[in-house]
């Protein structure tokens, strides 16, 4: 397998650039997940990994090898498309295959990688069957088991589970886990689903308008968001942002409570400064029916506007400083639309912002 190496790349169409100069090194053998909204350059920052779009400027590597310049059939890559991409005429075997019989491999080599790819992907009852009668998670392996059989270098898969229903991505999830377990390939994977990328990712690559906003581990991102739009695309429910002022010791929220100042961030800020307090929902709860806080944590009354019952544990929505939070309740019990309780908010836990870069002041 292979290390991929992204050096200022920059992709323009006309005069338009969509890709504004990244910089990545993803190692041999690691899972790194490119995500995003609609339209970040994530796709394409992947297809010029693969080749199938030209780099305006910049370098990309394979291993040690500049491929700027090499058409895709040369760099050692197999790609998996969100829409599968199956030859509907051929059975499983002859899609898993097809690339080594156009290559002129020899046909006891491509009957081998072909067996061992319906192996890895649980296949084997379906060789015989063309992909009008697999479902869509069947196809989906087919698509992979066609890339496995070739042995890259690197792994890409282009959006791979978003023409799935909820039940079948969860399982295609576990599928590509396990694959990059079998495998031990370098996998690039792209998507705008955020769950996907904090369940399958070594490393999360959080992009916006052909930047990237922030590199690092699933847990690293949530846990220590480097700006505000990295906090409110990562995690379920978004992290609620609340603005105000800090004084003194205190934060004063616009149009809200005045809460002590999260401890974390005495001496970042100061008097009068200007400033964003985030808080994911879990950290915000209705008294006695919380998780023991630990150190310093706020109390104040809030009325439910709304309210999502999810088994065990239900998704309160209400109006803080002039606006919409979502905050939880564990051991549930019913709650009336514009219900008055108290709440309590974990400080050791919120984030802090600065109101004019939306920096974290952490």
């Amino acid at each position: 397998m292979a290390q991929v190496h992204l050096r200022n790349v920059v992709k323009k169409y006309g005069a338009v650039q969509v890709v504004h100069g990244i910089d990545l090194e993803i190692q041999d053998n690691e899972f790194v997940v490119l995500v995003g909204p609609s339209g970040c350059g994530k796709s394409t920052t992947l297809r010029m990994i693969a080749g199938l779009e030209a780099i305006s400027e910049g370098e990309v590597s394979i291993g040690d090898r500049v491929v700027n310049d090499l058409p895709p059939r040369h760099r050692n890559i197999s790609m998996v498309f969100q829409n599968y991409a199956l030859y509907p005429h051929m059975t499983v075997r002859e899609n898993l295959g097809f690339s080594l019989k156009i290559a002129k491999r020899p046909q006891a080599e491509i009957d081998k990688a072909v067996d061992e790819a319906a192996q890895i992907l649980s296949l084997a009852d379906y060789m015989d069957r063309k992909p009008g009668a697999l479902s869509g998670g069947q196809r989906q392996r087919v698509a992979m088991g066609r890339a496995i059989v070739r042995h890259p270098e690197v792994f890409l898969f282009d959006e791979p589970l978003s023409n799935l229903d909820a039940k079948l991505r969860t399982q295609m999830r576990t599928e590509i886990k396990k694959l990059h377990q079998k495998v031990k390939s370098t996998i690039v994977y792209v998507t705008h689903d955020q769950v996907e990328a904090m369940t399958l990712a070594d490393r999360i690559v959080i992009m916006r308008d052909g930047h990237i906003e922030q590199v690092g581990t699933p847990l690293d991102v949530f846990e220590t968001p480097a700006n505000t739009f990295v906090a409110t695309f990562i995690g379920s429910p978004p992290m609620n942002l609340l603005p105000g002022t800090v004084s003194g010791d205190r934060l004063a929220l616009t149009d809200g409570p005045v809460v002590p100042l999260p401890p974390q961030f005495a001496g970042n800020v100061a008097e009068g400064q200007e400033i964003i307090l985030g808080l994911r929902a879990d950290n915000l709860m209705p008294v006695g029916h919380t998780m023991p806080m630990e150190g310093a944590y706020a109390e104040f009354d809030m009325t439910v506007n709304l309210s999502e019952p999810l088994g065990t544990e239900t998704l309160l929505f209400g109006s803080l400083a002039g606006r919409e939070v979502q905050a939880k309740m564990l051991s549930p019990r019913p709650v009336k639309d514009g219900e008055r309780l108290r709440f309590q908010l974990d400080l050791t836990r919120c984030h802090l912002f600065d109101a004019k870069t939306q920096q974290s002041l952490r």
